[in-house]
Order: C-alpha cells, then sequence, then structure tokens
C-alpha cells in the first residue's frame, strides 16, 4: 500500500525536481506588503492568492506548446514586512532582489503594493546600467510624494524615472501635477484612450525600449471587466490578449530580465481575478524563459 500523497506549496505546485532552488532558472518572491495604498486595501494578500491560485493551472502552456515549469521555478518564502515605512521595506526587497540575482537567477516579484517595485529596479539597475522598464499600469504613479511619503505606491515610477527610462501603457488616471510632469520631462504614455483603435502600438512600445527590460504589471491596468480585484479599478483598462499579445512580441526582440505583478486584492468568492494574475505571472515566465 502506497503512502499519502501530498501537494507541493508552492507556485504551480511544482515537485522538487522543478522547484529546488540551484535547478531553477525563475525565482519567485512574494512580498505581503500594503502600507501605502489608498481607498480600498488589503493587496498584502495578493501574493497568497496568486500562490493558491497558480497550483490549479495547467502547466502545459496551450500558446507556445511546452512546459515551462521544466526550467525550473521556485518559490521563496514570503518576505517579512519592514514596518519602520516603505523606504525601508523598499530597501529590503533591494537586498533580497539582489542576493537572487547574484545566484544568476531571474527574479519575479509579486505584490503587494507598488511602491515596491523599486527594490527590484534597483537590484537590476545594478546589473543592466542601461536597463528600461515597461509598466503596464491605469495610473501614471508619477507623484512626487503622496500621503507624506516620497516612496508611496503613487510615487513609484517617479523614483523609478530617476534610475532608467520608462515605457508607460494603459494609462487612464492621473493628476494635475502629474500631467505638468510628463510634459516637462517629455514623457509620451501610451493613454489607453489613444491605444484602444491602434493596431501598431505595441510595436511602437518596443521601440522605446532598451535591450534589457524589466517589465512592472499594476493589474488595474486591465480592464475591470476582468479584474476587478485592485485598490482602484477604473474603467477601460487593456485586455488579457491586448497584453499578451505585447509581452510576446517584447520577448521575442528585446530581452526581458525580470518582472513583477503587483496590486491584487483578493476578493472573497471572486478567484477569477487571483487565476488571472496567476497565469499572468507564468505567461511571463514562458515568454522570458523560452527560447523562439
Amino acid at each position: 500500500m502506497s503512502g499519502p500523497e501530498y501537494v507541493p506549496y508552492n507556485f504551480g505546485a511544482l515537485p522538487e525536481e522543478n522547484s529546488q532552488l540551484g535547478k531553477s532558472r525563475l525565482v519567485i518572491l512574494p512580498v505581503p506588503y500594503d502600507s501605502t495604498t489608498s481607498y480600498r486595501t488589503g493587496t498584502k494578500d495578493g501574493p497568497q492568492a496568486i500562490i493558491n491560485a497558480s497550483r490549479h493551472m495547467e502547466l502545459f502552456d496551450e500558446e507556445l506548446l511546452c512546459n515551462v515549469s521544466a526550467q525550473g521555478i521556485h518559490t521563496l518564502p514570503e518576505l517579512m514586512p519592514d514596518h519602520r515605512g516603505p523606504e525601508h521595506m523598499i530597501k529590503t526587497v533591494e537586498l533580497a532582489a539582489g542576493e537572487i540575482l547574484d545566484q544568476g537567477k531571474m527574479l519575479a516579484t509579486l505584490g503587494g503594493e507598488h511602491s515596491i517595485t523599486l527594490g527590484p529596479v534597483r537590484a537590476y539597475k545594478k546589473i543592466y546600467p542601461k536597463l528600461s522598464v515597461l509598466q503596464i499600469d491605469a495610473h501614471l504613479d508619477l507623484r512626487n510624494s503622496y500621503a507624506g511619503t516620497i516612496y508611496s505606491h503613487a510615487s513609484v515610477m517617479r523614483r523609478v524615472h530617476e534610475l532608467a527610462d520608462i515605457t508607460q501603457v494603459g494609462i487612464r488616471s492621473f493628476s494635475e501635477k502629474e500631467h505638468g510632469f510628463v510634459t516637462e520631462k517629455g514623457l509620451k504614455p501610451f493613454y489607453q484612450r489613444d491605444i484602444k483603435h491602434r493596431e501598431d502600438w505595441p510595436d511602437e512600445v518596443i521601440e522605446r525600449l532598451s535591450e534589457e527590460v524589466y517589465v512592472t504589471i499594476d493589474l488595474d491596468g486591465f480592464d475591470p471587466a476582468i479584474m476587478s480585484s485592485v485598490g482602484t479599478p477604473e474603467p477601460g483598462g487593456l485586455g488579457w490578449y491586448e497584453v499578451l499579445g505585447l509581452l510576446r512580441k517584447l520577448s521575442k526582440r528585446k530581452r526581458i530580465v525580470g518582472f513583477d505583478v503587483m496590486e491584487l486584492l483578493p476578493e472573497p468568492g471572486n478567484v477569477a481575478p487571483d487565476f488571472l494574475a496567476a497565469k499572468l505571472v507564468y505567461k511571463l515566465a514562458a515568454y522570458t524563459l523560452r527560447e523562439f
């Protein structure tokens, strides 16, 4: 009589041979942190919800016809929140990211609030001096400060812009001061209202990016019809296949060196957004790790 079977608690419920750190190309870093969020809180529960949903995915990718988990995906324990404030937390994430990158691994960070993106971007910038950042988001996140801190989720791309060139996609909400900053700096976001009726916008996005690209996705970039579990769901967002089309084209023409998926706010009884987020992480892994 055989003994009991156990389902691994990691991203994708992967067996040991596909999830050991030493054998894995991709490392998942869950960061359950939401100190500066506004309107609806609870994104600290996002990483766990993504991992839970991922354990029920099919691991064979129907588009690429491959099982990317065979490349090895290791899930780290949740990073302990630093309650001294967002500046300290971002530094903690930067240090954790640096430790993974020093081992030659690719990093995928799961949030949590968007402010923590600055941590892995700092770590990647040390390795890739010409790094550029692709942001998929409903909001510019370009305030200099918000609610008393320059490290707010509403300021994250202002801080990232101080380090690297940024290209913003899906934007449909911003403040007057952010609009002034965009004008002053000559930034050219891809506003959702403009790209909705265009077919060539992904090519233009990719042309603006450097060879090494970090991808940060705030899930409110998606239309709330398919992604309602976010803090500030803005109407009129991107569709699933629009985003995948952009990411696949990007992976063919440039090198995605790392990515994050942020701002999932799980809602009891509504698991579809959790599953979307988990599939998005896995699709990014597939596009990034597979050799086209």
